[in-house]
């Protein structure tokens, strides 16, 4: 729903992707009056085109607490937002190549169990070949989060859209943001489009370009803009059923239920930002290829039919930026989550709208502070 003149928004969420209308319908699910502004459509980047990962395997120790928790939320994700947004949980497994790479998940393993977490656990190569029988022979073990899995992100993202919409919310989308300035207890947003809004609180959930948002307020931020590849194949006959990524090398593998098998897991192309564009680097997808060539024998004869690449914003220490500004108040940010914030969106969501409407939050975000990159 578009916003009218007489619509005075409580909190003004800049950004349409998955985590602005994670916000969105948070706040809204607590009666505060949102408007979103998106400045192309909703989903139009990263969070419609990523590879729709929903995991808690591999995580950065700081980001474990918040995908555990954002987890329990997916696996309730139809009573939050009204439709299971295709999600499937069986399982991810991060393969172990040689008994190097299988005594570093021991060490992951150990290193989890010591703060209290039991989510992932290495299995040997017998239990690998039951769970991924099209395994190549010469992978030794896994490690494995069991509870994992992978929905779609387009239809993620407008779940949470027509959720937070049926809450009271607002979408403008079409216009981006061009000024942020704070006077009076009142935020000003001004769009491209000559749209000027106010409200007492704003959101930067701006991805790839929220380090321009935040440095309207003096606080600027090492933001890489990059652009993660896919690619998917013509259908081939059910195989697998868990995503499989590696442990020596980068890959995201899995099977779609029509049969496709999508390949990706963060090699990039090259961003245009100001452009609104991506260009592939067909020498990276190449080297993706030869992963699954590897890895999967029986994926040798198979068709690659199509590949992208969104736009994502990534941090130089690997991990998002969320909570409040250091230098104004009533400014919270949500962005930077570096290829892997798809699985965090619900709870970054619950996390935004606990800080706005209580002041804190029952999860550790500290190390997420946009703080950390001052000077």
């Amino acid at each position: 729903m578009t916003a009218s003149a007489s619509f005075k928004p409580d909190v003004i969420v800049i950004g349409g992707g998955l985590h602005g209308c994670s916000a969105a319908l948070q706040l809204s699910m607590r009666g505060v009056r949102v408007l979103v502004l998106e400045k192309d459509h909703v989903a139009r980047h990263a969070s419609g085109v990523n590879a729709g990962g929903v995991r808690q395997l591999g995580r950065h120790v700081a980001e474990v607490p918040l995908s555990v928790a954002s987890m329990a939320l997916w696996h309730g994700i139809r009573d939050l937002v009204d439709d299971d947004c295709g999600f499937e949980s069986h399982g991810q497994i991060k393969v172990a190549e040689t008994e190097a790479e299988l005594e570093t998940v021991r060490a992951r393993v150990a290193e989890l169990n010591a703060l209290g977490f039991t989510h992932e656990e290495v299995i040997g190569q017998d239990e690998l070949r039951s769970l991924v029988p099209a395994i190549a022979d010469h992978c030794v073990g896994a490690l494995v989060s069991r509870g994992d899995g992978a929905a779609i992100p387009f239809r993620t993202t407008f779940a949470f859209r027509r959720k937070a919409i049926a809450l009271g919310a607002r979408f403008q989308e079409g216009g981006a943001v061009t000024r942020l300035a704070r006077k009076g207890g009142l935020w000003s947003v001004e769009t491209a489009d000559g749209g000027r809004f106010e409200a007492p609180v704003v959101v930067n959930a701006a991805g790839a370009w929220a380090d321009r948002i935040a440095a309207q307020v003096g606080e600027p931020v090492p933001l890489e803009v990059i652009a993660p590849m896919l690619m998917i194949t013509a259908r081939v006959a059910p195989f697998i059923k868990p995503v499989v990524g590696a442990t020596g090398r980068t890959l995201s593998f899995k099977q779609f239920p029509n049969g496709t098998v999508l390949i990706g897991g963060g090699l990039l192309g090259r961003a245009v930002r100001d452009e609104n564009r991506t260009e592939l680097d067909f020498s990276q997808v190449s080297v993706n290829a030869r992963t699954v060539w590897d890895l999967f024998p029986s994926m040798r004869g198979a068709t690659i039919v199509r590949s992208w690449a969104g736009i994502e914003a990534r941090m130089p220490d690997q991990i998002p930026v969320i909570g409040p500004s250091g230098t104004e108040p009533d400014l919270y940010h949500s962005f930077g989550f570096s290829a892997h914030g798809f699985q965090l969106g619900p709870i970054v969501g619950r996390i935004t709208a606990d800080l706005i409407t209580g002041g804190a939050t029952d999860l550790p975000v500290a190390p997420f502070r946009i703080g950390r990159f001052a000077a």
